[in-house]
């Protein structure tokens, strides 16, 4: 990993100093991270903090800083998908490991605690819309950790070739990966839930299966994925944006999870059309377990 002074055209900070899409500065950011898609959700968050420190917004990129409980937590939105993903999460950690005055790393690694909290659908007939998913593992659809260095020593190569071989899936799509997630933050803020695979999609309609006025090359692709069983673990559902979370936060020295609420469930075609209180009820449970 890079240790010496990083060229502006690397790092970049915008006209104040803050790092440029995040527009953050180091203080602004707790050790304990909430990530959330929806900007508008970043204040479902944060109602429930005792203080709030900081309020931070540049685009759809909003960060409110606060204290829960006594406990220092951020509450970060990330816009949708894995390359909002790459932008954020390489950001916070500059935020936390990067001197921005000599632009060069820090000697003293700084560790979060980084859980992504979503919305999902479901590819398991009892994994009902309402309920909670927590993501031991998740299959990036999307081939971009292959963009880093040092994604050999975090990827699950048996699981990954298991999936591509049982799949048969299509060597002219980005190759699969699959990544764990922080076995700590698994272990202390799953109980109870639905505990699974979670297949990270690189888009939301023919990605996922989906099809308005275009035909799909591969139609079956989410039915296939749903049978795919690696030792007794399988793809409970599916979003866009954990396969990178979890592998830059194993390649930077973080610890990531992933926990959804389930909206809709494609296989007994069971939808939640109102699912905010489903939402709050699963930030308050993990500002509390975190």
């Amino acid at each position: 990993m890079n240790t010496k002074p990083i060229p502006g055209s690397q790092l970049l900070l915008n006209n104040e100093g803050a790092i440029y899409h995040l527009n953050l500065f180091p203080e602004m950011l707790a050790d304990n991270v909430i990530l959330v898609g929806d900007p508008n959700r970043v204040s479902m968050v944060s109602q429930f903090f005792d203080t709030i420190e900081y309020k931070r917004q540049n685009r759809e990129l909003v960060t409110h800083t606060g204290t829960y409980k006594g406990k220092r937590v951020s509450a970060i939105s990330t816009g949708m998908g894995v390359d909002n993903i790459d932008i954020v999460v390489n950001e916070i950690d500059a935020v936390a490991n990067i001197d921005f005055k000599t632009r060069a790393p820090r000697t003293e690694h700084r560790t979060l605690n980084m859980v992504r909290i979503g919305t999902c659908g479901s590819l398991q007939a009892d994994v009902d819309p309402g309920s909670f998913v927590a993501s031991r593992y998740a299959i990036g659809l999307d081939g971009l950790a292959y963009f880093y260095k040092g994604h050999e020593d975090f990827i699950d190569k048996e699981m990954t070739d298991a999936f591509i071989r049982d799949m048969k899936y299509p060597v002219d799509l980005p190759k699969p990966y699959v990544i764990e997630s922080s076995k700590e933050l698994f272990d202390r803020l799953s109980e109870g839930f639905h505990q699974g695979i979670t297949a990270t999609s690189p888009g939301f309609y023919g990605p996922q299966g989906r099809s308005l006025r275009l035909e799909l090359a591969y139609p079956q692709i989410i039915h296939d994925i749903e049978k795919f069983d690696y030792q007794g673990w399988k793809v409970c559902n599916f979003e866009m944006e954990s396969s990178l979370l979890f592998s830059l936060g194993k390649m930077l020295g973080h610890n990531c999870l992933t926990i959804c609420v389930v909206l809709a469930n494609r296989v007994t075609e069971k939808f939640v059309s109102d699912y905010h209180q489903y939402v709050e009820e699963l930030i308050k449970t993990t500002l509390d377990r975190l």
